[in-house]
């Protein structure tokens, strides 16, 4: 008998009566639970994207869940195509833009419109490389001389790499600012108080630029100063006189020091020009008496031979010649007393006077006096000398 035989005739009736009750199909009633249903899904997805994008409120039909399909196709195209445009930007001729992906540096574009991937895949970093931008720094320091000066300082620079600015260093206006702050002390440090104040600040600026831009190079920090200068350079009101005083202090010390100096290019060139005369006058002087000796001893030798042939005659001409020779060289006064048996007074010293005025009637060095026969003579104990 099959499964769906009601087992007799008579129950045909009561089974019809009984309904399905009588013919039990093991596949007529659904399990309670069982998989979800992908086609159910889908079409609960589209009815609820038709209610928020203004979609009936009624349950769509076959041909409706087609046309809702195409219209979520053409609004998430849109959404792209959208999301797409929010790529483009624009760079200025004197910007740089660094671009991005998710963190990494990509490339660096350059001026007009370009395109990136949109947020969140991409996003840009503009930097401007030709704004000139400046900052001042003021503080106190000591020069190389140990005085206090207050210094103002001005520093421009701009940003010409822009991937180093903005990714080498963390902080890169702020190390730039240290830089220049290190840089100025090390420089003010090297320099007198003297050179700060008046003709060195130009140079103590060139130099301290240099060290900066050097440092900054080092680090790679994609900065190029352009200009230092040191507008204000002042001693503090504190320390002021005492540094005057220090200030004039040193100033006559270089005032002596320079008198010092001047009077010693006077005086050692005269003394070497003298030493060097002594010196050589202290040479003529032995080659002249070399000279001397060698002569006399060549004219004493032709001597001897003169006195080995004769000697009477060469020795009466010496005798005669060595007289001359003294009496040439020595003051004489000659006395006529003939006439005057007593002896005079003579005043040597009044007669030496006279040697000038009877010098072109007498021979050189000779005094004649020739006294009156009449002229009587007088005695002074005090006389310098008598005859």
């Amino acid at each position: 008998m099959a499964w769906n035989d009601s087992g007799n005739s008579g129950g045909s009736s009561g089974g019809s009566g009984g309904g399905s009750g009588g013919n039990r199909n093991p596949w007529g009633k659904r399990p309670q639970q069982g998989p979800p249903d992908l086609d159910q899904w889908v079409r609960n997805l589209q009815r609820k994207l038709s209610g928020i994008f203004g979609g009936g409120g009624s349950r769509p039909t076959s041909s409706g869940d087609g046309a809702s399909g195409i219209g979520v196709g053409i609004i998430l195209a849109a959404l792209v195509v959208v999301w797409g445009l929010t790529g483009f930007y624009t760079v200025d001729q004197a910007e740089r833009a660094i671009i991005l992906r998710f963190g990494k540096y990509v490339e660096t574009t350059q001026s007009g419109l370009n395109w990136r991937w949109p947020r969140p895949i991409e996003r840009e970093y503009i930097v401007n490389i030709e704004l000139i931008d400046s900052f001042s720094h003021a503080t106190r320091m000591l020069t190389a001389d140990e005085n206090i000066v207050e210094i103002k300082l001005d520093v421009q620079f701009r940003r010409t790499d822009p991937k180093l600015y903005q990714f080498n260093v963390k902080n890169p206006d702020i190390t730039l600012h240290e830089v220049s702050e290190s840089a100025i002390r090390d420089t003010i440090g090297r320099s007198n108080l003297e050179d700060v104040l008046e003709s060195g600040r130009q140079k103590i600026a060139t130099d301290t630029k240099a060290l900066i831009q050097e440092t900054l190079n080092f680090y790679k920090v994609g900065i190029e100063v352009t200009s230092v200068n040191l507008p204000d350079v002042k001693v503090p009101e504190q320390v002021r006189s005492a540094q005057e005083d220090a200030i004039k202090a040193g100033k006559d010390k270089e005032r002596f020091a320079s008198a010092a100096q001047t009077y010693a290019n006077e005086i050692l060139p005269v003394a070497r020009g003298e030493a060097a005369r002594a010196v050589q006058n202290a040479q003529a002087y032995r080659a002249q008496k070399i000279a001397d000796s060698e002569g006399e001893a060549a004219r004493f030798t032709k001597l001897l031979a003169e006195y080995e042939k004769a000697p009477g005659v060469t020795r009466q001409r010496l005798y005669l010649e060595t007289v001359e020779s003294v009496l040439s060289k020595s003051k004489k006064v000659v006395l006529d007393t003939k006439g005057a048996g007593n002896m005079l007074y003579l005043p040597i010293d009044k007669l030496i006077e006279q040697k000038t005025t009877t010098a072109r009637e007498a021979p050189r060095d000779t005094i004649v006096v020739r006294p009156a026969p009449s002229e009587q003579t007088t005695t002074d104990d005090r006389a310098r000398g008598t005859r």
